[in-house]
């Protein structure tokens, strides 16, 4: 049990550059208080005293803010930062060294019994306010953006941001050796991850807009090679002028950063805004 404590708290360390010392964590993090309560009342849901459990997660929410099924299956190294408002349905399972943040739902979308909650395999970590809804399996690493709203499978080492979620980066394969080693360092950078949201992420749909708008480039610039051949070839071939594209079509407001008072705050062209201008 002690052994098992000790390991809860180190795993806060390991992902949370605010933790001071032990006796901060044990007494302060809501997160850990959550994940102390549920491992005991899960052990009173399968000796079969629901009602016991379910009066203990009760207080636990109270307690925390934090509501974790006694029935869900957690497992080692389970950490909740910040932790208000989160929810785990009561088929929910865990894995090891699962991160989530505030405001995450681990939720259902049948009122069938048996399995209606997500499975979370192991070093899978939450962006902040997202919902995994339904018995389905998020693989291996992934990473879920925050205020992606999930309904579909996710593979291993996938991430996944948007509503509804968008996988942004193609599955990866994880070795077991390169588990240990990546650890919590690279929540906040490896795959453009970002666990709040507040940093530019890969978007897909923007993505391909952009491929789309290259191709239309190089097909206007053979249709005016054709056209230039066909007047030398025919003097009285009349060539129309495409329709002009305007700039401000294309223009992205930018909002002034207030730790940067000399950016402008006025509408800026983008890059494919000068290309078709």
């Amino acid at each position: 049990m002690f052994s098992r404590l000790k390991e809860d708290v180190s795993s806060v360390f390991h992902r949370d550059p605010a933790a001071r010392n032990f006796f901060e964590v044990i007494t302060t993090y809501p997160g850990l208080h959550a994940v102390l309560f549920h491992r005991l009342s899960h052990k009173l849901w399968c000796w079969d005293f629901k009602w016991l459990a379910r009066m203990l997660s009760t207080f636990a929410r109270w307690l925390t803010g934090i509501e974790i099924h006694p029935g869900a299956k957690i497992g080692r190294r389970f950490f909740i930062d910040h932790g208000m408002g989160v929810v785990i349905g009561g088929t929910a399972e865990i894995g090891d060294d699962v991160t989530i943040y505030q405001g995450v739902t681990l939720g259902g979308t049948s009122l069938e019994p048996g399995k209606r909650h997500p499975t979370l395999e192991n070093n899978v970590i939450v962006g902040a306010g997202a919902k995994i809804l339904g018995p389905f399996t998020v693989g291996e690493g992934a990473r879920i953006g925050s205020n992606a709203v999930v309904t579909k499978p996710v593979p291993a080492g996938a991430t996944v941001v948007g509503v509804p979620g968008r996988i942004i980066k193609a599955p990866t394969p994880l070795p077991e050796q390169e588990q240990a080693d990546a650890k919590r360092a690279q929540i906040a950078k490896a795959l453009g991850f970002d666990a709040y949201g507040v940093s530019e992420m890969p978007d897909p749909i923007a993505h391909a807009i952009k491929a789309m708008l290259d191709h239309m480039h190089a097909q206007d610039a053979r249709l005016d090679n054709m056209c230039s051949t066909l007047g030398k070839l025919d003097k009285n071939f009349e060539k129309i002028d495409m329709p002009e594209l305007k700039g401000e079509d294309f223009e992205i407001v930018e909002i002034a950063d207030s730790d940067n008072p000399d950016k402008p705050e006025d509408a800026v062209s983008s890059t494919e805004a000068e290309k078709t201008s």
